[in-house]
């Protein structure tokens, strides 16, 4: 992303969600496989009860893809792979090197916080972070109902690296189409509406794994944007 890229995506976000400096939204999704060899069953098997790779994606505003690594087995926590991704380095980059007001968990990373009451500054900051987080599942949404052969209902009938290679090309059809405005971020799906109930669809889980390796700085960093939309 360009820096007016960088500025575009934080305007709209702020504009719609009330939510300061998103440059992005990150999410895993299940991709699933047939059975692979019997001796790698057990790194491809989910804790959803099927073979698959599991698929980081970070998206823009636009439900752009800016990033996708589909190279990881289904059993593969998704707060592992984020740790040991190439997006997570160069934010990581980024924020060492002084900039701020950039958020993605850690420092440059917004999570939601797992337990509120109704009404509550927390509950407040859920709500708008579900709203703004809520276009990474509308990307995978439009991706997978796209490019059929990603839905678990129809499985990619390949090896896991060629599924992985499939995966990509999708995703990056899928910004074609949207460059050449086949689809754009005006369709149904990107109803503001969807999806808002206080971070349902956030995996507790991984927030868990998360919030342990964020250090005091990142709460602070959260606290203040909390205390901004009382």
């Amino acid at each position: 992303m360009t820096e007016a890229e960088y500025t575009e995506c934080k305007e709209y976000f702020f504009e719609k969600t009330g939510f300061p400096g998103v440059i992005g939204c990150v999410d895993g999704t299940h991709i699933k496989i047939l059975a692979p060899r019997k001796q790698y069953q057990h790194l491809y098997y989910n804790r959803k009860g099927f073979f698959s790779l599991n698929a980081m994606i970070v998206c823009d505003h636009k439900l752009r893809i800016r990033y996708m690594d589909a190279r990881h087995a289904g059993s593969g926590h998704g707060s592992l792979i984020w740790n040991i991704s190439h997006a997570r380095r160069i934010l990581r980059e980024r924020y060492d090197a002084g900039e701020r007001n950039f958020w993605l968990l850690e420092q440059f990373i917004m999570t939601p916080y797992r337990s509120t009451t109704e009404g509550s500054p927390k509950a407040i900051y859920n709500t708008k972070h579900a709203k703004a987080r809520n276009i990474i599942e509308r990307t995978t949404g439009v991706l997978k109902n796209s490019f059929r052969c990603l839905l678990a209902a129809r499985q990619l009938h390949y090896t896991p690296s060629k599924a992985t290679q499939i995966a990509n090309v999708c995703a990056a059809l899928h910004n074609i189409c949207i460059d050449f405005c086949s689809r754009s971020a005006n369709e149904d799906v990107h109803s503001q509406e969807q999806n808002l109930e206080n971070c349902e669809n956030i995996d507790c889980e991984n927030i868990d794994d998360v919030e342990n390796i964020a250090n005091m700085e990142a709460s602070q960093i959260r606290e203040q944007i909390k205390t901004s939309f009382v």
